[in-house]
């Protein structure tokens, strides 16, 4: 304790001898940390305030499988959710992945279609949501003929997260030093081979990354999907209609009726989405871990 307490004394001695001679270079630092305690601060009160309005209004009724007025099921949301994010990500991650392996190892560097790529996945990061729902509801479900469908708001979701997945897969692939290209190549490995080899295992955490964001970003989808999806409380078949947890939560909150099953259900999207973060750092560990022997 006594260790810890003259740590700390010695890190405020420092700081402040750090003010005295250089006080812009001292007022950055205390910038910083305050930024990260408020953003910790904010973190935990959203949380626990998710937490205190929705745990104690969590009930087995809310886990039926068949949705009614009376037990307002989060059931048939909640498996529409793992339906729409796995169909997503297993659309969308090969095709992020791969774009990513054309940027960075078969473009030719400085081309103007790599920059042009590069231009249009960050336009598309930056649309509203809204607009890819509109989208999605024109082409997917009015031009294509699916209607609002399971299968319309994942493609549409697909469209979402690519620009994203593609950006953070390239950043995870350039990271990796060319001198573990050079060193396959000299041992005579393939341009191929050295890739899903040496080059992708090495950018996995990375990429996942990615994947993770991405993930959040599908959990938390709700105006693309009222677009798309649609509000349907069961569970549909892929060309059917159905709403996934947020939406969920929207329509209950809307309604007003139902408040305390809505912070009920923030609960369980929170529960969700740490679950999901866990297990994409756990599959992170276990392929860098693999990749290494």
């Amino acid at each position: 304790m006594e260790k810890t307490k003259k740590n700390t004394d010695n890190r405020f001695g420092r700081w402040l001898q750090k003010c005295k001679n250089h006080p812009f270079s001292g007022l950055a630092e205390a910038l910083v940390w305050l930024s990260g305690i408020m953003t910790m601060a904010i973190m935990i009160y959203l949380v626990a305030f998710i937490v205190i309005h929705g745990a104690p209004h969590l009930k087995p009724s809310l886990f039926s499988l068949t949705y009614n007025s009376d037990n307002v099921s989060l059931m048939p949301a909640l498996v529409n959710t793992l339906i729409i994010t796995a169909l997503s990500l297993v659309i969308a991650i090969p095709f992020g992945v791969f774009a990513a392996i054309y940027l960075v190892e078969y473009a030719k560097k400085g081309s103007r279609l790599v920059h042009l790529i590069r231009v249009t996945a960050e336009t598309l990061s930056g649309i509203p949501s809204i607009i890819y729902g509109l989208f999605g509801l024109l082409f997917f479900s009015t031009a294509l003929h699916w209607g609002l469908s399971l299968l319309s708001g994942c493609m549409t979701l697909v469209i979402m997260i690519l620009p994203l997945i593609i950006r953070t897969s390239e950043e995870a692939l350039l990271s990796v030093p060319d001198s573990y290209r050079e060193a396959s190549f000299g041992l005579g490995a393939g341009k191929l081979r050295t890739i899903f080899k040496i080059v992708l295992p090495s950018a996995v955490p990375g990429i996942l990354s990615g994947v993770v964001l991405a993930t959040g970003r599908i959990v938390g989808e709700t105006a693309a999907l009222l677009y798309t999806a649609g509000t349907v409380a069961k569970i549909p078949s892929l060309m059917g209609s159905g709403r996934t947890l947020a939406v969920h939560m929207y329509v209950l909150s809307s309604e007003g009726l139902h408040m305390d099953e809505s912070y009920a259900t923030a609960v369980v999207l929170l529960v969700l989405v740490l679950v999901l973060n866990g297990l994409s750092g756990l599959l992170a560990k276990g392929l860098t871990s693999r990749g290494n022997r």
